[in-house]
């Protein structure tokens, strides 16, 4: 499976609306999710080894995040006929077992992943309290394998600085991860 890097960001691109199914049977939209200083979205699933490697780093995140006015949603676009292992129910489990802090959120029509640009698993979005596009890079250095411990936390610092100034780092490294498994028909 080849690994797929985002493009760079379009700083200032709003945030595209969605109404989309979670985890906890309730229909999430954009203004549900965002904190007073912004929002990180976050598409994810279950069976991508570059997702799995940093789960619990994502949930770490996102908890700080919260704390600073930073509200975060996670989606799952992938075609779930193909790739059962990211099917609703496991999008549950993955939920509860890593305890996720955000909605968790099933991208069925894949609609969604298309009008943010997502081309990957991890794929993060980080925007500014006017929901405007401040950060399109890494969580941090891990790859298929979780990065040393101490490894700089380059998303939540970029976001740390977002909620405090409304303005992203000009220099941001692109995530890596699976491709989003689109649908054929």
């Amino acid at each position: 499976m080849a690994a797929l890097e985002p493009p760079v960001c379009e700083f200032g691109k709003p945030a595209p609306d969605f109404a989309l199914l979670g985890v906890d049977g309730c229909t999430w939209s954009l203004a549900d999710c965002r904190g007073p200083k912004g929002l990180l979205v976050m598409f994810i699933c279950q069976h991508c080894p570059y997702v799995q490697a940093i789960h619990d780093r994502i949930v770490r995140d996102a908890r700080a995040l919260q704390s600073i006015g930073i509200g975060s949603v996670a989606i799952m676009s992938n075609d779930t006929a193909a790739y059962p292992d990211d099917s609703f129910v496991n999008m549950r489990l993955a939920a509860a077992q890593h305890q996720y802090p955000f909605p968790y959120l099933l991208d069925e029509s894949q609609n969604v992943a298309r009008r943010y640009g997502a081309v990957c698993t991890p794929d993060f979005f980080g925007y500014n309290a006017n929901l405007q596009l401040q950060y399109r890079g890494r969580l941090d250095a891990s790859r298929k394998q979780a990065a040393a411990p101490d490894t700089i936390r380059e998303l939540f610092i970029a976001m740390q600085t977002i909620a405090a100034t409304g303005q992203g780092p000009a220099q941001q490294i692109p995530s890596i991860g699976c491709s989003i498994k689109w649908k054929t028909h």
